[in-house]
């Protein structure tokens, strides 16, 4: 069996091994009990998969809170352990808490920064027997492509009332006043709102290249760019210009789909279609199976992702990842939840599910599906967490550990 470490083609797709070693990341409060959970699931599903012709070698990465012990002062996040993620190429994470308190930025913005992770992917699909706020969550199957390294999430800010903050807001006012606009006051906080074609156009890029390779009908352009019209409508125009310019025979415009084509897609293309922020939550709540790989700016892709995923059962079962052309890190979508640190109570569908998609991402689509096969049959067991058995009918409540136990004991089941 071939053994080493994961490559990469030209095509910003990974190539890898028989037996590829992936690095991990426990993760603060609840990540430890989580990731447990998680391992034994995703190495279960790669045996019954292959027949033992493959298997992933586990290396452990030092984060958060328990790096800060092993290590020592403010080391949360280890320039080594930056290094290791970028070697190994594909790393999954359990949620890491940033340290309270100034000077400390979110870890999880620094690793997607510092490794160039500019697509931050949310698959968000319903799961028989989850429950579920709306009436037909089976509607919203959505992949969200969220830019991660740009718009407000950059960090470019300063306090109110300090210097450079004055500074910032006198230079601007000089400009406003240049402009016959109302001034901004010198006590008002500031922050910086980037966005780059660069980074758009290679965000969009991977939406469409998503869409085309997994069967999905359309992308669509979520922004605002009718109040931001040189941020966020740039932000339109740009990833129109790369559909255009790099993808001209897979993909027409609804303008094109009605008056050069009377209302039918031809085969092999993709509808780009584009729809204004706010809209677009109401969209997901009424017309939920118009929409299917979504492209946005990183503000608008995070309150989006969140709030689809709300529709289909909440964040425990939303699976997340941060892709590069070189790197990938797949993650849990939500917090560390402290409080529940060492209970071995809470679900673990978002991790595991996260690990789901780390398997396709590395081409091991029969163990995905194997998870997937068994999760849903565990949840039809009534076989669930204390967050769904308390919205279930005669669920059976089981611990975090139980769960993993009980999916994996349905894929030998299965298998």
């Amino acid at each position: 069996m071939e053994k080493g470490r994961i490559e990469w083609d030209e095509t910003g797709r990974p190539v890898v091994p028989e037996i590829p070693e992936i690095g991990f990341i426990e993760g603060d409060g609840i990540g430890p009990d989580i990731w447990a959970a998680t391992r034994s699931v995703l190495d279960v599903s790669v045996e019954r998969a292959y027949g033992g012709n493959r298997h992933i070698v586990w290396r452990e990465i030092l984060a958060g809170e328990k790096a800060q012990r092993e290590l020592g002062g403010k080391n949360y996040l280890p320039d080594r352990s930056i290094e290791q993620i970028s070697r190994y190429g594909i790393a999954i994470k359990g949620p890491l808490t940033t340290p309270v308190g100034g000077g400390f930025r979110s870890l999880n913005v620094i690793l997607r920064q510092r490794l160039d992770l500019y697509a931050c992917v949310r698959a968000v699909r319903y799961f028989p027997g989850v429950p579920a706020p709306v009436v037909h969550p089976e509607k919203l199957h959505v992949v969200i492509f969220r830019e991660n390294i740009e718009d407000v999430y950059a960090g470019v800010e300063w306090p109110a009332g300090s210097s450079d903050a004055r500074w910032v807001l006198a230079h601007v006012n000089e400009m406003l006043r240049r402009d016959g606009g109302a001034e901004i006051s010198l006590e008002s906080a500031v922050g910086i709102k980037p966005m780059s074609e660069f980074n758009t156009r290679r965000l969009v890029r991977k939406a469409i290249q998503y869409a085309l390779e997994n069967g999905f009908e359309s992308v669509t352009l979520v922004h605002k760019g009718n109040i931001m019209k040189y941020t966020e409508g740039a932000f339109r125009d740009w990833g129109y210009r790369l559909a255009r310019e790099a993808f001209s025979e897979k993909t027409i415009t609804e303008t094109e789909l009605f008056e050069r084509f009377e209302g039918r897609v031809p085969d092999g293309r993709i509808i780009i279609k584009d729809r204004i922020a706010d809209a677009m939550f109401q969209q997901l709540l009424l017309r939920p199976d118009e929409y299917g790989v979504i492209a946005a700016p990183n503000l608008n892709g995070d309150y989006l992702s969140d709030a689809a995923a709300a529709q289909v059962g909440g964040l425990g079962m939303a699976p997340g990842a941060n892709i590069g052309d070189r790197c990938a890190l797949f993650e849990a979508t939500h917090g560390s939840a402290p409080k529940y640190a060492g209970k071995d109570r809470v679900n673990p569908g978002s991790l595991i599910l996260s690990g789901v998609e780390m398997l396709r991402f590395m081409g091991w689509s029969e163990a995905a599906e194997c998870v997937v096969t068994a999760l849903i049959r565990t949840i039809e067991q009534g076989t669930v967490t204390y967050d769904l058995a308390r919205q279930m009918a005669g669920a059976r409540e089981v611990r975090c550990s139980e769960f993993g136990a009980a999916i994996v004991e349905n894929m030998r089941v299965e298998g």
